[in-house]
């Protein structure tokens, strides 16, 4: 690969916009983006069928959600509670919170799959305790245009004047920072390398190494 050609990975040290609040524990990857909306070639729409199921009833009139309303349609930092993204390990949830708009969330806990599919987008997912969260989704309801800005490397969270602790897994901000968060871009930035390693191992047919040029 040419250096004209080469993969280059943002490095993501801050994250700034205003804060949508999504409240409730252990909301699952099914409510994010339910099942029947991952039937896709590519994750291209997915943005709106975010909370499709708690955002719409069956003769799809809206519902009271966060999603639905007109102040927060801007918002790009989800303020969230405890042991968001949990259930089954589908990368489609963060796809479809990302095209939605989402850049950062802030909660109490994260699922870890769901965590590092998130970073696999280079979308932190950074951590507070319960008090605060509930303090910053109160805020942001009252403040939907009030910007929230997060320091990765710092680890903290900046609004209303005001500058909070808050914590971000070690491997995760690392790869953030430095700009290694994702992967699929690394290796193509470093196929010629790929393709060395591959033709030196003896159980790997000539046919399957993929040609670096």
């Amino acid at each position: 690969m040419s250096d004209a050609d080469a993969v280059e990975i943002p490095e993501v040290e801050y994250v700034s916009g205003s804060g949508v609040p999504i409240r409730g524990n252990d909301i699952d990857t099914d409510q994010i983006i339910p099942a029947r909306f991952m039937k896709v070639v590519t994750f291209d729409g997915l943005g709106e069928f975010a909370f499709f199921d708690v955002r719409f009833d069956d003769d799809d009139n809206q519902k009271d959600h966060p999603f639905n309303e007109s102040q927060f349609q801007d918002s790009s930092v989800m303020v969230v509670n405890n042991n968001f993204g949990c259930g089954s390990s589908r990368e489609h949830a963060p796809q479809a919170l990302m095209r939605w708009g989402i850049d950062a969330i802030i909660g109490e806990s994260f699922a870890e799959i769901f965590a590092g599919n998130c970073l696999a987008l280079g979308i932190p997912t950074v951590t507070a305790d319960a008090e605060t969260i509930q303090e910053l989704q109160n805020w942001v309801d009252e403040n939907p245009e009030g910007d929230l800005e997060i320091d990765i490397d710092a680890e903290t969270v900046t609004y209303a004047g005001e500058t909070i602790d808050v914590t971000v897994d070690d491997a995760q901000r690392k790869a953030l920072v430095e700009g290694v968060w994702d992967t699929t871009a690394l290796m193509k930035s470093n196929a010629g390398e790929v393709q060395k390693k591959a033709e030196a191992l003896p159980y790997v047919d000539e046919s399957a190494i993929p040609n670096a040029d």
